[in-house]
C-alpha cells in the first residue's frame, strides 16, 4: 500500500477519535482525526488517498451529508461507516451510496482494522487507475491534428482505405500517422486504442 495514504476519522466524539488514532498508529497507519464532516470538507483535496472512517450520526451534518457532497466532488476515497443500533436504516442507505461497509458500535477492533487495509488496497487500486487515465489523457492531447483524427477513426473501428477516403489523405499516409498514435500512446493493438480512447472520453 502507498506510504501516503492516510485514514481519515470524522466523529465527535472524542474518545473515538483518540481510540481509533492510537489503535491505527499502533499498526503503523497514518490517522488524521476531525470533529465534523465541515472540518474535513474544509481541508479536503481531490489528490487525498485513503480511506474515511466517518460517524452515521453527527450533529449539523450528518456522516449521510458529508458522503453526498463528497460524492458531488467526485470523491474517490472509500467510506467506512460507524454506526448505532438505531442507525442501521441510515447505514443500508449508505450502503446504496457507495459506501464499503457499516460497522455497529460497540465494534470489534480486529473486524475494523480488516476493513480498514481492504479499503486501502481498494483505493490504492482505484488511484493507480485513475493516474493511468491522466496519463493516457496526456498522451492523447499530445497527438496531432491529424493524428488525432486518425487515432478517433481507428478507435472506432474504421479500415485505413476508409479513414484515408474519409480525410482525402493517402492509405499509406494512414498507416504512418496510426504507426506514430500507436507509438506516442504505447499501444501494441487495436484494443489497446479503443481501450485508450473509452478512457479519455470518462475523464471528458
Amino acid at each position: 500500500m502507498s506510504d501516503k495514504q492516510s485514514v481519515f476519522i470524522i466523529d465527535d466524539d472524542e474518545g473515538v477519535r483518540e481510540g481509533l488514532a492510537i489503535l491505527l498508529d499502533s499498526i503503523g497507519i497514518d490517522a488524521q482525526s476531525f470533529s465534523s464532516g465541515s472540518a474535513f470538507l474544509d481541508v479536503y483535496n481531490e489528490n487525498m488517498t485513503g480511506c474515511l472512517v466517518l460517524d452515521i450520526r453527527m450533529p449539523k451534518m450528518s456522516g449521510l451529508e458529508v458522503q453526498q457532497k463528497l460524492k458531488n466532488l467526485n470523491c474517490s476515497l472509500p467510506i467506512i461507516f460507524i454506526t448505532g443500533h438505531g442507525d442501521i436504516p441510515m447505514a443500508v442507505e449508505a450502503m446504496r451510496l457507495g459506501a464499503i461497509d457499516f460497522i455497529r458500535k460497540p465494534f470489534d477492533e480486529q473486524h475494523l482494522i480488516d476493513r480498514i487495509n481492504e479499503a486501502l488496497i481498494f483505493n490504492e487500486s482505484q488511484h493507480e487507475k485513475l493516474l493511468d487515465k491522466h496519463k493516457n489523457k496526456i498522451n492523447i492531447e499530445s497527438l496531432s491534428s491529424r493524428e488525432r483524427e486518425v487515432f478517433e477513426r481507428v478507435a472506432d473501428g474504421a479500415m485505413n482505405k476508409v479513414i484515408a477516403c474519409d480525410l482525402n489523405i493517402s492509405e499509406r499516409t494512414v498507416e504512418v500517422h496510426r504507426s506514430h498514435v500507436m507509438s506516442k500512446l504505447g499501444a501494441k493493438t487495436l484494443a489497446h486504442l479503443v481501450r485508450s480512447k473509452i478512457m479519455y472520453e470518462q475523464l471528458n
